[in-house]
């Protein structure tokens, strides 16, 4: 195969990503407060419901996050362009993060719902497989110094963590489980829809904010290794 093609690997350049950082997160402090200040206790679970303004829009990053993986996986093993494997890797890294927080989300809800704080059912089950997974991913990246390689077993483990996500969403409808089937958004309040698809959208901008400043630092950590690489070859030749 051709070497990992590191073209362009200059720093990028700055850009408004700062301001758009803090903006995401005044949105999503917002979102939070109208959220929970906005809708009505529940009639079965009281306010134990309003968890899922997080737990819903983390689950809803989580796969996003991933989606991102498999399509700069894809790419990365098509065009052995780095920049795709680091996109990749930053992504994966995100992800990592929001599947963690929904794992524990999940048994802080499952505690009072179910009594129990963790149940192996199917898709608390396939959470665990995909959190496990992609942390799988980072540590493989961690020990592989090849570019070329790190590049290649990486997305191959981030491939198939990807394939996980379609059988996580759809665990509920396959087996029986504790965890409810996904809702209609029809069959929400609207007092309960507005907090809900704003917060998604909040974490939406927080996490494609993350994995962008992720990759930035990453496209940093290259290019200066790239140059450290250039000036001992050019020791070398003298």
């Amino acid at each position: 195969m051709s070497p990992v093609n590191t073209n362009a690997f200059d720093p990028p350049k700055a850009g408004p990503w700062v301001a758009i950082g803090w903006l995401s997160f005044a949105f999503f402090v917002f979102t939070q407060v109208f959220a929970v200040m906005t809708s009505p206790a529940d009639a079965m679970m009281g306010h134990l419901q309003k968890m899922m303004y997080v737990h819903v829009p983390a689950a809803w990053v989580t796969f996003l996050a991933f989606g991102i993986v498999l399509v700069a996986s894809l790419y990365f093993l098509m065009k052995e362009d780095e920049r795709a494997d680091l996109l990749a890797a930053s992504a994966a890294e995100v992800g990592s993060l929001f599947c963690g927080l929904t794992l524990v989300l999940g048994m802080l809800w499952g505690r009072p719902t179910w009594n129990v704080w963790w149940s192996w059912d199917a898709r608390l089950t396939s959470t665990l497989v995909l959190f496990l997974i992609f942390v799988g991913y980072l540590a493989l990246r961690s020990f592989v110094e090849d570019p070329q390689r790190r590049g290649q077993w990486s997305a191959a483990v981030g491939i198939l963590g990807a394939i996980n996500v379609p059988i996580v969403w759809m665990s509920v409808r396959w087996w029986r489980t504790l965890h409810q089937i996904q809702s209609n958004p029809r069959g929400l309040s609207p007092e309960y829809l507005r907090g809900l698809l704003l917060n998604v959208a909040a974490f939406t901008l927080l996490c494609i904010w993350f994995i962008q400043r992720r990759y930035v630092a990453a496209r940093y950590e290259r290019a200066a290794e790239h140059a450290s690489q250039a000036a001992a070859l050019g020791g070398n030749d003298e």
